[in-house]
């Protein structure tokens, strides 16, 4: 994947639905959410979203999530190359590879200066 962008975000907000209504007045983000999981999906360009999520604690699969806490997925075309390589560069892995039903793939590490991200691949 050249450039290696940023694909998504999740914004860890205390009143997502509080949130969608902010952004959407406040930037004209188009706002979608899946009741399914409570999941506040925001489009702030075609190429480009992400979602609100409240604080809440993480389990085998997902990371806790803090208030006032984004974390960023950098999209990837292998991510098990990916964890590799950032191992080796001093990083950690704090949620190996679980896929995303329906959509993709995901993992999260941190880096070497405590920073979480995640990677994702979509289907």
């Amino acid at each position: 994947m050249a450039g290696r962008p940023i694909v998504h975000m999740e914004i860890v907000s205390n009143s997502p639905a509080a949130a969608d209504k902010f952004y959407a007045e406040a930037f004209g983000w188009n706002i979608k959410v899946d009741p399914t999981f409570d999941y506040h999906q925001f489009q702030t360009s075609p190429e480009q979203g992400g979602a609100f999520i409240a604080p809440h604690e993480g389990n085998e699969q997902y990371p806790d999530y803090k208030l006032g806490q984004v974390l960023l997925y950098i999209g990837s075309d292998d991510i098990e190359a990916d964890l590799v390589k950032i191992v080796e560069l001093g990083g950690k892995v704090i949620n190996p590879t679980f896929e995303i039903p329906g959509t993709g793939w995901m993992a999260v590490f941190q880096d070497p200066g405590g920073s979480r991200l995640a990677l994702y691949k979509s289907m």
